[in-house]
């Protein structure tokens, strides 16, 4: 019985995460009955037995052979755009967008709303590989000032922000001047429905203080559309504050140039943070990024005050380590 009971409470677990990947990204849905047919173990026929028949009683759901599609796709989506881009309160330029352009950026995306670079070396010249070779064997410097910053501070900034994250906010400690603890964490913030709204790297740069960096939502608003009622006591507002990132495998040797003894970086964790003065402006340094091996983000304040002084003071740091400016290499992740 009680296994039993712990197979059903699995399943609908299980239930919960199919029914989020069939509303929101239904080309992710699962053929069960192919998973059925292949699937010895009695325990898994039952539970996915159990989900086959609770998902029966969804009418809606479009397959994964798309043939039910409403919308015809659109093959015009690819291709060349041979239009401006305006500026606008819809979209905008970083603080670092002039400094990408001056190091040879020849594409853009939009992302959380600001031109987000994704190219530096043209095709003729070598393209996406010649990045990739950069960050597999040096070390490479990215404009990541997508990553919006919303801090959330005040006297009840713990129990906000350990309502809105799936993640024990208590367990996160406070930035220490040594950076020698995980004041920073990976963590999801999900709707009533357990899907999925933002994945954000959460910062914990003061008892009473935490940065929320951004993937692509406006989380922002969202945040304060929790706290409408005011009952916890925070202000939560976007700040001037922009991240680089410093990835591979010479990163670590980049940032001890850079930063000399403010801070030990070979003693710093993973998630690890702490302050420390680039080109003689404030930063939070942070052991984090998404190159799939260590690096570190460079947290600027006053970013549109001070840009060009922490970028280039990375540059000069660089040199003797060909340091090189790319786009986010997504290649380099798997």
């Amino acid at each position: 019985v009680h296994n039993s009971l712990s197979l059903i409470l699995l399943s609908k677990t299980w239930l919960k995460i199919v029914r989020f990947e069939i509303y929101e990204s239904p080309k992710y849905f699962v053929n069960i009955k192919f998973i059925i047919a292949f699937k010895k173990n009695f325990r898994y026929r039952v539970m996915i037995l159990i989900i086959y028949k609770e998902l029966s009683m969804i009418k809606h759901v479009t397959t994964v052979d798309q043939s039910d599609r409403k919308v015809p796709y659109n093959l015009r989506q690819s291709g060349p755009t041979p239009v401006q881009m305006l500026i606008s309160t819809r979209v905008r330029k970083s603080p670092y967008w002039h400094l990408s352009m001056e190091a040879g950026c020849w594409r853009a995306t939009v992302y959380n709303r600001v031109y987000h670079p994704r190219g530096y070396v043209k095709p003729e010249d070598g393209g996406a590989m010649v990045e990739y070779e950069a960050i597999l064997n040096h070390v490479t410097m990215w404009n990541v000032a997508v990553e919006r910053q919303i801090q959330v501070k005040g006297p009840d900034a713990e129990a906000f922000v350990d309502y809105v994250i799936t993640r024990d906010a208590t367990r996160i400690p406070v930035m220490k001047a040594d950076g020698s603890v995980r004041a920073a964490r990976y963590v999801i913030l999900c709707n009533h429905m357990g899907g999925v709204l933002n994945d954000p790297i959460l910062l914990r740069v003061a008892q009473d203080e935490f940065w929320f960096s951004l993937s692509d939502s406006d989380i922002g608003l969202y945040l304060q559309g929790v706290n409408h009622d005011k009952r916890f006591n925070v202000e939560i507002d976007e700040i001037d504050v922009c991240p680089v990132q410093i990835q591979g495998p010479k990163a670590h040797a980049l940032m001890k140039d850079l930063i000399g003894d403010q801070v030990d970086v070979d003693k710093m964790p993973f998630y690890g943070l702490a302050e420390a003065n680039v080109g003689g402006r404030k930063c939070v340094i942070s052991q984090t990024g998404f190159s799939g091996a260590a690096g570190f983000e460079i947290y600027l304040y006053d970013a549109t005050l001070y840009a060009d002084d922490m970028w280039n003071a990375v540059l000069d740091a660089g040199k003797k380590h060909n340091l090189m400016v790319i786009a986010p290499a997504h290649h380099r992740r798997i």
